[in-house]
This record gives structure tokens, C-alpha cells and sequence, in this order.
């Protein structure tokens, strides 16, 4: 009977245990399923306030996305406008300054014109005066020619004149003095 009292006492304290053992991890069980549930609480409400976060988050993003879409969109029109605005300066800086291109062509042209004329008459003005200073010269070389002329015949004429009889006086002879 020694035997047994081993094995009984042995069992007996293996049901004691297994009655205190399955008491508790009911215990247990119901603690972690609390304990679980308080955690999917906690979990959820996390969740809740993360995706809130999460939304509030989101809409900034789109809305400083839009406000800086909106802030290029201004920007890029504003330079579109700017550029536009300094293509037309630029355009009618190019306009006036053609006109007046133009302009200065056609009073270069005309001022040309009236220079090739002026040239043409300065010309003929040369012409003129070199042909009166030739005249000119021509009637001084006609009236020195003259004058040596009229001087040679002068000279001619008191020469014969001086060889002519006619000239001379005639020799008076004194009577004779008696």
C-alpha cells in the first residue's frame, strides 16, 4: 500500500492543481479577453483618431496643393501677361521704328534725288564759269593781241613815217650871208 499513497497523494495533488490551474487560466482567459477587448477599444479609437488625422491631413494637402496651384496658375499668367505686354512694346517699338526707317529711306531717297540735281547744276555751273573764264581769257589774249597790234602798226607806221619825206621838215638853207 505504500505504492499507492505514492501515486494517490501525487494524484491527488495533480486534481488540486488541475482545479486551481483550470480556475485560473479561466481567470486568465477572461482577463486577456478584457484585456483584448479593452485593447481593440484602444486600437479602434486609435484608428478613429488616426484616420481623422489621416482626413485633416489630406485636406490641408489638397488645400495647399489648390493654393499652390492656384499661386502657379497666378504666376504663370502673370508672366504669360508680362511677356504678352513686353511682345506688344517690343512690337510697336519695331513698328515706329520701321515707319521711321521708312521715312528716313524715302527722305534719303529724295535728298539723293535733290543732291544728284544739285550735283547736275553744279556742274553745269562749272561749265558756265569755265567757259565765261575762257571767254574772259579768250577776249584779255583778243586785246593784248590787239594792243601789240595796234603797237606794231603804230611802230610801222612812225617808221615809215620817219622814212618818208613827207615828215621831215624840210632843210631850210640859210641865204648866203653876204
Amino acid at each position: 500500500m505504500k505504492k499507492w499513497m505514492y501515486v494517490i497523494s501525487v494524484g491527488s495533488m495533480l486534481a488540486i492543481f488541475l482545479v486551481f490551474y483550470l480556475s485560473e487560466t479561466k481567470k486568465h482567459e477572461e482577463k486577456e479577453r478584457q484585456r483584448a477587448i479593452e485593447v481593440a477599444a484602444r486600437k479602434k479609437a486609435d484608428d478613429e483618431r488616426k484616420a481623422e488625422i489621416e482626413a485633416k491631413a489630406r485636406q490641408d494637402a489638397e488645400k495647399r496643393a489648390a493654393q499652390r496651384a492656384a499661386e502657379e496658375a497666378k504666376k504663370e499668367a502673370d508672366r504669360l501677361a508680362k511677356w504678352e505686354g513686353v511682345g506688344r512694346e517690343i512690337q510697336e517699338a519695331t513698328d515706329k521704328y520701321n515707319a521711321e526707317a521708312d521715312r528716313n529711306a524715302k527722305k534719303s531717297a529724295e535728298l539723293e534725288i535733290k543732291l544728284s540735281a544739285l550735283r547736275a547744276e553744279k556742274e553745269k555751273l562749272n561749265r558756265e564759269a569755265f567757259e565765261l573764264a575762257k571767254q574772259v581769257e579768250q577776249g584779255k589774249i583778243s586785246r593784248r593781241t590787239a594792243e601789240l597790234e595796234i603797237q606794231r602798226a603804230t611802230e610801222i607806221v612812225a617808221r615809215k613815217a620817219a622814212q618818208s619825206s613827207l615828215t621831215r621838215l624840210p632843210v631850210v638853207v640859210a641865204p648866203p650871208s653876204s
